[in-house]
């Protein structure tokens, strides 16, 4: 069905990106929430023909499903708005909010089912089970089934993470109705009664689910690192030009899908042509923005690469970081001042996140690092941290 829709609306359509976006959403959006509707009738109809405590939770979380689809599509219509004098870097990111709201009300349901399963446990009412109620249920996993999966095949095309977490949750409702489902056979096999208890399992999975979803969603609103192919694309870009020798502290800002900037240091020959440097620059920053969509800002920082005494101390340098201190260390910005008591090494190091000693810790072993090398070597370090 998705994909005959898409055919009719969206492919082959002269439209830019962004509302190609847009409307594969919308669309999904909207048949997410008539395929809820549409469970949560026919479950909640077995539900009371049936007295399952379960089935009937089963059918307010593919209502609440229905909800939390209509949050996505308010999401994706307002993400796709263009920026405005309010908010010039637009409102992509409100793709991630309504996102984080769906994960919130999963969470809620699944905190109440637990209560009302709990209650059911405590005062066990008589189920039936009926070959109508498990045909609804059989029928309600195979659905759920298929919109996990269109929402994970379109979530990756457009790279949208509030409908990778519609995929994921689908999926997780239709693990929950199938051990709904396996309850109702035990008790027609046994005659056991394990209703409230199944119900404590679907509301795990709920819980899980939602769990999960505020996780994907609220991470890119707090900040997250980019994708590691992200940033190869971007080193792999930047360094295919002769003119730059290396490059450092990318940062990238993520205001919703598509909208990213990226700002980062480039190495240049301190002796090269400035305005043909310059120039250079320019064009690596429009090359960014065609290939992968992103505004760039580039620092230039010129190298002293025509000393060879200053390339060989960086190099060794670096190698007595790595070895003395933490291998996933590295350095740029390296210049050397000589006096006539002592010369100041002067050098930024970058440090992992991963690493959990102090700056002042970091500092006080590379200098000694240093000391190693030249007694007559003072380190002067300035700590970045890898933000990518």
């Amino acid at each position: 069905m998705i994909s005959l829709l898409s055919k009719i609306f969206i492919e082959g359509k002269d439209l830019d990106d962004s509302s190609k976006r847009s409307l594969y959403g919308t669309m999904c959006s909207i048949v997410g929430i008539m395929l809820n509707v549409c469970l949560f009738a026919i479950k909640y109809f077995a539900g009371i023909i049936s007295g399952s405590i379960a089935i009937t939770a089963d059918a307010f979380n593919n209502l609440s499903d229905a909800g939390s689809s209509f949050i996505t599509l308010v999401g994706f219509v307002y993400s796709g708005r263009k920026p405005d004098a309010d908010h010039p870097f637009g409102h992509g990111r409100f793709e991630y909010l309504s996102g984080f709201v769906v994960s919130v009300i999963i969470i809620v349901m699944g905190v109440e089912l637990a209560k009302s399963s709990v209650e059911k446990i405590i005062n066990p009412v008589a189920v039936t089970s009926d070959a109508l109620s498990m045909a609804i249920l059989v029928i309600s996993i195979f659905v759920k089934l298929y919109m996990s999966f269109y929402n994970k095949n379109i979530g990756e095309k457009i790279d949208s993470a509030a409908m990778k977490a519609t995929s994921v949750d689908s999926l997780s409702d239709a693990t929950a109705t199938t051990v709904v489902l396996l309850s109702m056979i035990v008790l027609k096999i046994t005659g056991f009664n394990v209703d409230g208890f199944c119900g404590i399992i679907v509301s795990g999975f709920i819980l899980y689910a939602g769990y999960g979803a505020a996780k994907d969603t609220l991470a890119p609103l707090l900040g997250t690192q980019p994708d590691s192919a992200f940033v190869e694309e971007i080193y792999r870009t930047v360094l295919s030009h002769e003119e730059i020798i290396g490059m450092h502290d990318l940062v990238v800002h993520d205001y919703g899908p598509g909208r990213r900037m990226i700002s980062l240091h480039a190495e240049v020959p301190g002796n090269g042509d400035i305005y043909v440097l310059h120039d250079k620059i320019d064009l690596i920053e429009k090359e960014l923005q065609s290939k992968l969509g992103c505004e760039a800002v580039i620092h230039m920082d010129p190298m002293e690469s025509d000393n060879e005494a200053i390339a060989a101390m960086r190099i060794k340098i670096a190698a007595a970081v790595k070895e003395n201190v933490d291998e996933r260390i590295t350095i740029h910005d390296f210049r050397m001042v000589a006096g006539p008591t002592h010369t100041n090494v002067i050098f930024d190091a970058v440090v992992p996140f991963e690493i959990k000693e102090s700056e002042q810790e970091i500092k006080k072993k590379i200098e000694a690092a240093v000391k190693n090398i030249n007694e007559n070597y003072f380190a002067v370090i300035t700590i970045d941290r890898a933000y990518s």
